[in-house]
């Protein structure tokens, strides 16, 4: 079943997921051009990968529930995509 994937996670100091379980869709991430500092997502080896206000990026088949990020408190990231 396709489905649209449309969702706005306001970040925290705290690594947290962007699906609360496993969601696996082809998606653009972006961070919000208003973003008072960088979202950092937590590499596929551990590492801290900041993307800056602005930044977005997209994915084929991505699993949602296995991507963490955190960042400055309030600010946002969009994902728009589907499971298609």
């Amino acid at each position: 079943m396709n489905n649209t994937i449309m969702r706005k996670i306001v970040v925290t100091a705290d690594y947290q997921p962007l699906a609360s379980q496993r969601l696996v869709g082809s998606v653009t991430i972006s961070c919000s051009s208003g973003n008072a500092g960088p979202v950092i997502f937590k590499g596929d080896d551990g590492s801290e990968v900041p993307w800056i206000a602005g930044e977005w990026h997209s994915f084929r088949s991505i699993d949602l529930g296995a991507v963490f990020v955190k960042g400055t408190p309030g600010d946002t990231i969009s994902i728009v995509g589907g499971t298609w």
